[in-house]
């Protein structure tokens, strides 16, 4: 976008826990549970992101744990980090976040029976099928869970593609004009069907608007074929925007930084004004909210 067997006392103990909706990706609550809200402590959500070092970026995911307790009080909301370079990096800084197996492993020894796992991922790329492998080996007999499941990435399906891109063209920066056009920059696979999502995407915001164009920093359509197509409708003008959940690392050098390499460098020698707009994904809710609905999904499957 993504925790010990207890008996008498330290089960009481946890249920405090639980009840106060701990956030484990920031080791303090970030908003308490309603009063009136029972926990249901035979359930958690796991959410799964890639993970970001770059503290500003990290209000995309307040923002995202904001919503998903708010959508589903009472259940307890843990985080995991899929990137291990970034958990590294984290921790030499005395912020330790779960890796996926770590989150589950606390999960399991906590007593939870069911685990709605949440990817955080743009597409159903690498790093998402990391998450789906691993929860499989989770519902080996070892274990006491009774079902784990993943929801699916923001864009894998047709209506996922449709709810994305009318939430985002309903909140483009509101001074961009039509004749200005819009760069999305994706990450992009080196390998796997993830591209497909970034192929699919630019094809249905040509339907809606054709000055919206989406490139990848790693993949398909790349920066250089997204420019060409650019180029051609003659903007003056361009906001860039990051087509990831934070604005991370990517969207400050490679999108928006001063070197000779980036996207806004590159396009500014083509005589465009490029504005680039740093707010991940997860700071918009109504683009969030496809991640609420697979998450609905999953929860309901437990029923």
């Amino acid at each position: 976008m993504r925790k010990y067997f207890s008996f008498g006392g330290a089960s009481k103990f946890l249920a405090v826990i639980a009840a106060l909706g701990t956030f484990s990706f920031a080791s303090k609550a970030e908003s308490a549970l309603s009063p009136n809200t029972v926990p249901k402590r035979d359930t958690a959500i796991l959410l799964v992101a890639f993970g970001t070092s770059v503290p500003q970026a990290e209000k995309a995911y307040k923002n995202i744990d904001r919503l998903v307790k708010k959508s589903f009080p009472g259940i307890p909301v843990k985080w995991a980090y899929t990137s291990s370079i970034i958990r590294r990096k984290l921790a030499g800084q005395g912020k330790k976040i779960d890796s996926v197996e770590e989150a589950l492993r606390k999960l399991y020894k906590e007593g939870f029976k069911k685990v709605a796992v949440q990817s955080l991922h743009v597409t159903n790329g690498q790093e998402y099928q990391k998450i789906v492998d691993t929860a499989k080996e989770f519902t080996s007999p070892e274990f006491g869970f009774k079902k784990i499941k993943v929801g699916d990435p923001m864009l894998l399906s047709y209506e996922d593609l449709k709810q994305f891109v009318d939430a985002l063209y309903k909140t483009l920066p509101p001074e961009r004009k039509p004749e200005d056009a819009v760069v999305l920059m994706g990450h992009g696979n080196e390998k796997g069907i993830g591209d497909l999502s970034y192929v699919a995407a630019a094809y249905e915001f040509n339907k809606t608007d054709k000055n919206i164009f989406v490139g990848t920093v790693e993949g398909a359509p790349s920066f250089d074929e997204m420019k060409a197509q650019l180029l051609t409708s003659k903007p003056k003008k361009a906001f860039l925007i990051p087509l990831m959940v934070v604005a991370g690392d990517h969207a400050i050098n490679d999108m928006a930084g001063s070197e000779a390499d980036s996207w806004k460098s590159i396009l500014e020698k083509s005589n465009i004004k490029c504005v680039p707009f740093m707010h991940g994904l997860g700071e918009n809710d109504q683009v969030m909210q496809i991640y609420i609905d697979h998450l609905k999904k999953v929860l309901e499957s437990f029923k």
